[in-house]
């Protein structure tokens, strides 16, 4: 009988913990090693600390790794955006048609801490402080570096690369094939800051823990910027800052200074920067984040590694899609490695793989652009106005490209297709209505949505 291969997993992140649990719940043999400490240990250090909205994609993975309910528990319900447009005024645009579609806001460092325990609870072995800094292909093995800067080589499974955007992994792929990488920084970065909970402590009713309404994702549009802010559990939120990193406007370069950033909150955010009482002290310790688009050619080097999650297809966190994404590759990956040998699997792995990471790329891109100018558009606005009221009337035609990319597990690519005809027919249908969604025949508007597009799936 062949023997079963045994999976190298390098980096104990989040999809790489998810892809551990769900190869070991298989009975296959998996180690797993990682730069950074064990953040059971030692906390939670480096990486991005941006919020986590979960997704129905997420969810699915984490249903079969029997983990949806441990998560969620430790998550905050979010049913849409609350936009705060200017002058105290903010109105929720829902997700969804009601709380069965809904995201969820959670910590990263806690889920990490769930997938790694749950991974090793089904059998995988953990390595942390251990920073891959070589890979002999030929000979199958690694070369590891604590942090004391000591190295040590050991023998090598198959290569499965989790460890995100700044891969070890595909460094060294690249080092024995060209990968055909490209990288598109995005102009715009990104810092976080803090609402402290009103009272601290697990008690008391969401009201009097929450500075804000806890069930949503708070947005404040300027055009070319935004603020964003997410719920956490405690009663806290994340505010992340998103400015251009240069320029003649508002930006980073010109706001280095945090009394320069103080003034600029006091004139656009004026409802946002009372809530942050240690505003000054947070902008100054933290720093900007860069944020860039991934693509790469070739994923996988034969049977002996292959990318998946941000390590093949970083994308910006834009439609809180880069976990789900990954979660989605794990999952796939585990049940073609469960059947088929490594060669084989890589190769159909990417091949299924491969467009709907390019389509979740181009439509979190175009995401940023709606949150920060769209949501406070008229056009936008009527159009959204009309996306509901078709959905209520044809809910087997029509479906916003936002609900399918978050409340299905449609594929990426089909959202994309998709959601680009229903906008343009909505766009003809208003202009026909001169802009007033109102005047729009939703009998006539359904008939030729029905002519157009068959049924979803």
């Amino acid at each position: 009988m062949k023997r079963r291969p045994a999976f190298t997993v390098i980096g104990a992140g989040l999809v790489g913990a998810l892809l551990a649990r769900l190869l070991a719940l298989r009975g296959l043999a998996v180690e797993v090693f990682e730069k950074r400490p064990d953040p059971r240990l030692d906390g939670f250090t480096g990486g991005r600390s941006i919020n986590l909205a979960l997704a129905e994609r997420g969810l699915k993975a984490l249903r079969t790794a029997g983990l949806a309910e441990s998560a969620l528990a430790q998550a905050v319900m979010m049913r849409g955006r609350m936009i705060h447009a200017g002058a105290g005024n903010a109105e929720l645009h829902r997700y969804g048609v009601d709380d069965r579609e809904v995201l969820w806001s959670l910590s990263r460092a806690a889920l990490n801490r769930l997938l790694i325990d749950a991974a090793e609870a089904a059998g995988a072995r953990f390595h942390f402080g251990q920073a891959l800094v070589g890979v002999d292909f030929s000979r199958r093995r690694l070369r590891l570096a604590d942090g004391r800067g000591i190295a040590r080589e050991v023998e090598a499974g198959v290569w499965l690369g989790a460890d995100g955007a700044g891969s070890a992994l595909r460094a060294a792929m690249a080092e024995v094939t060209p990968l055909g990488e490209h990288i598109e920084p995005l102009d715009h970065g990104y810092k976080e800051l803090t609402i402290a909970p009103r009272h601290p402590g697990p008690g008391g009713r969401d009201g009097e823990r929450f500075a804000l309404e806890p069930h949503a994702l708070h947005i404040w549009p300027r055009g070319g910027y935004m603020c964003i802010a997410l719920p956490n559990a405690d009663g806290s939120f994340t505010v992340t800052l998103f400015l251009p990193l240069t320029g003649e406007g508002a930006s980073f370069a010109r706001l280095a200074d945090p009394a320069a950033a103080e003034a600029f909150f006091a004139a656009d955010f004026p409802d946002l920067l009372p809530l942050i009482p240690r505003f000054a002290t947070d902008y100054a310790a933290h720093p900007v984040g860069r944020l860039a688009t991934l693509r790469l050619a070739h994923w996988h080097l034969d049977d002996r590694a292959v990318l998946l999650g941000d390590a093949a297809h970083a994308i910006v966190p834009f439609h809180g899609q880069g976990m789900n994404c990954g979660f989605e590759d794990a999952l796939l990956l585990s049940d073609l490695l469960a059947d088929t040998a490594p060669a084989t699997a890589f190769a159909e792995f990417q091949r299924l793989r491969q467009p709907q990471a390019d389509a979740i790329a181009r439509m979190a891109l175009e995401n940023y652009r709606e949150m920060r100018d769209g949501v406070v558009d008229p056009h936008y606005l009527a159009r959204r106005a009309l996306g509901l009221r078709l959905a209520e009337r044809a809910p087997r035609h029509f479906m916003s490209r936002y609900r399918m990319v978050s409340f299905t597990c449609l594929p990426y690519a089909y959202a994309l297709t998709r959601g680009a005809a229903q906008d343009a027919l909505l766009d003809a249908l208003l202009a026909e209505a001169g802009g007033d969604a109102a005047r729009v025949d939703l009998d006539h508007a359904a008939g030729r949505l029905q002519a157009m597009l068959p049924p979803l799936p």
